[in-house]
């Protein structure tokens, strides 16, 4: 078996977009509109996608959905980095809100961080390099 995606509902699909490719640095996979169903799906992912092995994040809009309420079993997605201090800065810098500041996770060594995307579901980024198996 192999993690495929994970599906997120979005308010604003360009919003969600923007954040995901322009700030986190991901890249838009593709896109589909299903009007007469009343949803349109965007695919973004790092390293090409499932294609290359690699798992997706599925954004959908569901049309006429502004806001949703994320409720409490949801957690976060996480992120592999290189350095989670520089990608914090450059998430920052270009207006994304970083929740909690780069360093070791609660009783480890693990340095990690947490950014906030535009409709308020938790980014975990972790610095592979101090990461712990």
């Amino acid at each position: 078996m192999q993690l495929l995606h994970t599906m997120l509902r979005v308010g604003d699909l360009q919003r969600s977009i923007d954040f995901y490719t322009e700030t986190i640095g991901m890249d838009l996979l593709r896109t589909t509109d299903r009007p007469d169903q009343k949803y349109t799906l965007a695919f973004v992912g790092f390293g090409g996608g499932n294609k290359n092995g690699e798992a997706e994040l599925e954004l959908t809009y569901n049309y006429g959905e502004s806001e949703y309420d994320l409720g409490t079993a949801y957690g976060h997605i996480a992120l592999g980095v290189d350095s989670v201090a520089e990608t914090c800065e450059r998430i920052r810098a270009a207006g994304g809100n970083v929740t909690r500041e780069p360093g070791p996770v609660k009783g480890g060594t693990t340095v990690i961080a947490f950014v906030e995307d535009p409709d308020g579901y938790k980014v975990e980024l972790i610095e592979t390099s101090s990461r712990e198996l």
